[in-house]
Formats: C-alpha cells, sequence, structure tokens
C-alpha cells in the first residue's frame, strides 16, 4: 500500500469541516461540492454494534433530542441501539439550515462514497472501555461495505488497542497511527501494528520526524491544517496527507 499510495492528498476533516454539521452525509454532500475526494470521519459502535459517525463519548454537543430517548436517558452515544440514535437531530446545533440531519450510519457512508468513487479515512472513536471491541467491529463491518472495492478505507486511531482490534480481525484493511505528541515508542507501535501512516498533529512533522516514518516506509498525514502557511510547510516536507476544515480555502485539485 506504501508502495502505491492512491489516496489523494487533500482530506476533508468530518465531510466538510465546519460548514456543515460534523460527520453527517450533508457534511459530505458538501465537502464533495468543493471538490473533495477523500474525507475523514468518526466511528463508533451503537449498544447493539452499528457503525455510526460521531466524534464525541456523548450525545451532548451535536445532537439534540436526547430526551426523547426516555427520562434520565444517559448521555453517552454507545449505550442506545440504532434504532434509538437514528432518531436524533444532528444537525440543528450547527445551524437551522441543517435541522432534522440525522446521524449516518457507516452503512450510509459508504454507498455514498462507492457510488461517487470517493476515498475514506475511518478514525475508529471506540466509547471509553470498549477500544479492541470498537475495533474489530467496525473493521469487520468495513471490510464488508468494501469488499471488491478498488481501495479500501483507511483505518485510524489514537487507540493502539483499538487498531490491534482491526488488525487481528481484517488485517488486509490499511491501518494508520494518530499521534498527538510523539510519544516514547510511537514509531514501533505504528510498525508493530502494521500500519502504512502515520497521522500526526501538523505541528509534529519536522525533518526529523519525517525522515524517521519514511525510512520505516510509513506514509505521513496531518491533522487539522487551516492555514496555508502550515499547508505549504508540510508539502515542502514531502508529506502525503492534509486533513483540513477549510474545505473553502484549498482547492483538492491543486
Amino acid at each position: 500500500m506504501t508502495d502505491q499510495w492512491v489516496y489523494p492528498r487533500w482530506i476533508a476533516h468530518r465531510g466538510a469541516g465546519k460548514l456543515a454539521p460534523e460527520n453527517t452525509l450533508a457534511a459530505f454532500r458538501l465537502g464533495a461540492a468543493h471538490g473533495y475526494r477523500m474525507f475523514e470521519c468518526d466511528v463508533k459502535l451503537s449498544a447493539d454494534g452499528v457503525p455510526f459517525l460521531l466524534h464525541d463519548a456523548t450525545l451532548t454537543r451535536t445532537t439534540r433530542g436526547l430526551e426523547a430517548l426516555g427520562h434520565n436517558a444517559s448521555p453517552t452515544a454507545g449505550d442506545h441501539p440504532w434504532s434509538a440514535l437514528s432518531r436524533l437531530d444532528a444537525g440543528g446545533w450547527h445551524s437551522r439550515a441543517f435541522a432534522g440531519e440525522p446521524l449516518a450510519s457507516l452503512d450510509n457512508v459508504a454507498r455514498f462514497c462507492l457510488h461517487n468513487g470517493y476515498f475514506l479515512n475511518l478514525e475508529i472513536k471506540p466509547t471509553p472501555g470498549t477500544e479492541r471491541h470498537t475495533g474489530e467491529g467496525v473493521a469487520t463491518h468495513a471490510a464488508r461495505l468494501w469488499q471488491g472495492a478498488a481501495v479500501p478505507p483507511l483505518l485510524t486511531s489514537f487507540d493502539p488497542e483499538a487498531l490491534e482490534g482491526a488488525q487481528a480481525t481484517q488485517p488486509q484493511l490499511p491501518r494508520g497511527l494518530l499521534l498527538d505528541t510523539l510519544w516514547k515508542g510511537w514509531l514501533e507501535t505504528a510498525l508493530r501494528l502494521g500500519c502504512v501512516a502515520v497521522v500526526c498533529n501538523h505541528a509534529l512533522w519536522d525533518a526529523a520526524s519525517v525522515r524517521q516514518a519514511r525510512a520505516a516506509g510509513l506514509r505521513m498525514l496531518s491533522y487539522t491544517v487551516n492555514d496555508e502557511w502550515a499547508a505549504q510547510r508540510l508539502i515542502a516536507l514531502g508529506t502525503d496527507g492534509i486533513i483540513t476544515d477549510r474545505v473553502d480555502l484549498f482547492p483538492p485539485a491543486a
């Protein structure tokens, strides 16, 4: 996979950055309208094992209607079955224009991407305490949904245990280790997990870290790059992927 890296350089963060409600199909459509062909999104499991898109462990920031799930309903998303989660409003918090937009299931996102020839970076976001189980579940569903596809999704996570679950269950799917610091052993961990890429906070990439990753045969991606000077620095360093909120600023074909 690293020798034949087919993923685009420019990747829309959570669908369309901050221009639409994150991790919804509305965001994916808006990102696509700006010319983006690859999207990053966050995936976790419902209580009954359905993979769906949500960044936070709780529902409070990006959904409305929690009270409809019952008196004193748990704010933790993973405590609820998909039948309940699918009834929530995941767009009204952003703006009135998106009110009523539902949470997106991975099935629907896969259908959208596969039908349009788009690429996907699935960040595995486990509910705390379900790290390996979530890695296994997301990988299993992704393998089924992308069976026979020319390019599978790139599975990434900050949590090595989640990546271990993905590796054990579907070793053929490409994986990437997410890093917010270059903690001791990061490179060895990425190699142990059979990763093809490392996805860093963009400020972590410099000549030394790029040299380490390249020598190990790893591709280099960055989050979340919203300034032109930062993007130019990463391109000059020779990194491979840029995750951005600014789908309105960076033309992905450039």
